[in-house]
Parts: C-alpha cells; sequence; structure tokens
C-alpha cells in the first residue's frame, strides 16, 4: 500500500500565458533539485485531462524508505508552496491521502518535525523498515 502527496487548484479562469510559464519553470526547478533520482519526483497532471476549474492537479508517491520520507515530504511540500504563491487567488487543497495539510501565510505548507534533523536521522537509522517479498509486494521487516 502507497501513500501519495495530492495538490489541487481550483478556479473560474484558466491559468494565464505568465502563470503557465511559472507553473513550468517551478516543475522544471524542482524536479532538477529533487533529493532522490530513484524516487517519484513531483509530477504534475495533464492540465487538458482536468475537470473544468482544475487550473493545477498533481500529486507524489511517499518513499518506503523511512530515511527518505521526511526529506520527499519537504520538498514536495515547499513545490507546492511556491505553487500556491505562483496562483494565490485559486483554491487549494493538499493532502495526504485523508490528512489535509494546512496553509500557513508565513511558512506555506508544512508537516510537524519534516524538517526535524534528528527526527530524520532516527527514521534513516531504521534498519530494513521495508522488504521486498520473494513472491509478492513489499512487506514490513523485521
Amino acid at each position: 500500500m502507497s501513500v501519495s502527496l495530492y495538490y489541487t487548484a481550483h478556479r473560474a479562469t484558466p491559468l494565464t500565458g505568465p502563470e503557465s510559464a511559472a507553473v513550468a519553470r517551478i516543475v522544471t526547478e524542482r524536479q532538477a533539485s529533487f533529493p532522490y533520482e530513484d524516487e517519484e519526483s513531483l509530477f504534475v497532471y495533464d492540465p487538458g485531462t482536468a475537470d473544468p476549474g482544475t487550473v493545477l492537479d498533481g500529486s507524489t508517491k511517499m518513499p518506503f524508505d523511512p530515511g527518505r520520507l521526511l526529506p520527499v515530504v519537504a520538498h514536495v511540500l515547499d513545490s507546492v508552496t511556491e505553487f500556491r504563491r505562483a496562483l494565490p487567488d485559486a483554491d487549494w487543497r493538499v493532502h495526504m491521502d485523508d490528512l489535509d495539510v494546512e496553509w500557513d501565510e508565513a511558512r506555506g505548507y508544512e508537516l510537524p518535525g519534516m524538517r526535524d534533523p534528528d527526527l530524520i536521522a532516527d527514521l534513516a537509522a531504521i534498519p530494513d523498515a521495508v522488504e521486498s517479498a520473494p513472491d509478492g509486494p513489499a512487506t514490513l521487516g523485521p
């Protein structure tokens, strides 16, 4: 079972040319600076397939490796913060499955502890938290 972070912006008017360019720039820059080449990065869905009123829609699957989780969460939420600041008049919903991520005007989108170096180190020290089963899906380790 995987967990994903979802981000959606709605408004009555479509993106303008400069807004589309800003979104494209953010996607390019944030994908290039993503911390892990072998994990799913920032992914924005094709705007041509979006529901009416949806101006930005995307998701990122969270890594199974506990040591990578918080750096990925921080990177993606920082990216979505940039999107929101580029499209401030849209109505936003950001959530990790059933957990809504609240907006803070000064800090943007954050989850508690996502930048805590001790917590990140503790999670990175968990050995074999996820293993591949010989003939099946990944399972929790010992």
